[in-house]
């Protein structure tokens, strides 16, 4: 009997990307496979090998882990992780789903009850993380959103904001000095 397992995940376009693999046991035999064509293989005494489309942008680990370098869209698709520990068979199964690069973000400010608000959007197909950071502030603040009461604004403050998703992270700055009237 064969233990199965089947996990949805998400990359970037053009950032590398590692299966998320935590394998204990000691593997003897490591085959990969993308749409049931082999993309990579390894046995025990030799080096990987790789096949396909991933042959020279993959790095297939001890551990059964599969890195591959600069995602592109085609490489979305439905992967296997056949391994044998020398006892018995083991197979994971992936959804890889690729994503497009992440745009710059959109920073944009309006004065609202006494508060300078800044805000920060950005046209994307995955949930965001989003961090504010002030030029005259250690603190960086986890919001889409940032209030600052007009009495504590500072015109020599620029504001950043960053959108992470993934381990990718792209940021777009703004003056306070263009927020106020």
């Amino acid at each position: 009997i064969a233990h199965i397992y089947c996990k949805d995940i998400v990359g970037i376009m053009g950032e590398n990307f590692t299966f998320p693999v935590q394998i204990e046991q000691k593997i003897v035999e490591t085959v990969w496979k993308k749409n049931k064509d082999k993309v990579a293989e390894w046995e025990e005494q030799n080096k990987p090998t790789y096949f396909g489309p991933l042959w020279n942008r993959s790095v297939l680990m001890e551990n059964g882990s599969l890195t591959i370098i600069n995602l592109e869209k085609d490489d979305a698709g439905s992967y296997e992780l056949h391994y044998w520990d020398s006892l018995k068979d083991h197979y994971l199964n992936f959804v890889l789903d690729v994503l497009d690069s992440l745009p710059e973000p959109k920073t944009s400010c309006n004065i609202s009850n006494g508060d300078l608000v800044l805000n920060c959007t950005a046209d994307f197909q995955g949930s965001l993380n989003y961090t504010w950071k002030l030029s005259n502030n250690p603190h960086s603040y986890q919001n889409q959103e940032l209030s600052i009461p007009l009495e504590n604004v500072d015109t020599t403050t620029n504001a950043t904001c960053i959108i992470k998703f993934s381990q990718t992270e792209r940021s777009s700055e703004i003056s306070l000095t263009q927020c106020l009237p």
